[in-house]
């Protein structure tokens, strides 16, 4: 279930919106634009959104996934179930409000940057953690160059 989720949001459910958006509904926005939109509203908004529900409502599930069964890790996640929370809420409504769309593509897009290289400076990871590092740098890559390409027009 965990990868068909980050396949889900960080591929199908992003490029299947882009492409809807600009074949079906012949969307004036550049592809950019578009993939932006899109891969900030399921890879950084619903995807930290819904970690974040988890994380806070069931902390005792990642922080033994991380293999720390010590309960007082459980306000330490609930804490950052707060923060994915709120990057998520931003990325989602990003959605009806498109000019948050490149503020939550760069908090997102550090977040997720942070992240990865964290994963890949951790020695011996698992099958889960190498998901989310893939994942995270690749959702980094492309949040990088839509922030990149917008910000040489301001």
């Amino acid at each position: 279930m965990y990868y068909l989720m980050i396949i889900a949001l960080m591929l199908v459910l992003p490029i299947g919106s882009v492409l809807t958006e600009a074949l079906a509904f012949h969307a004036d926005a550049s592809w950019i634009a578009l993939t932006g939109k899109w891969f900030v509203f399921w890879g950084v908004g619903i995807r930290l959104a819904l970690a974040g529900i988890l994380q806070v409502y069931t902390p005792r599930f990642t922080s033994e996934t991380l293999q720390i069964k010590d309960p007082a890790a459980h306000r330490l996640v609930r804490e950052l179930g707060f923060g994915n929370l709120a990057i998520g809420a931003t990325g989602v409504l990003s959605l009806p409000l498109p000019v948050w769309t490149l503020a939550a593509a760069m908090c997102g897009g550090l977040f997720y940057g942070f992240a990865g290289a964290q994963h890949a400076l951790t020695r011996g990871r698992s099958t889960n953690e190498n998901w989310a590092m893939v994942s995270d740098l690749f959702l980094f890559l492309v949040l990088a160059v839509y922030v990149g390409i917008n910000l040489t027009k301001i």
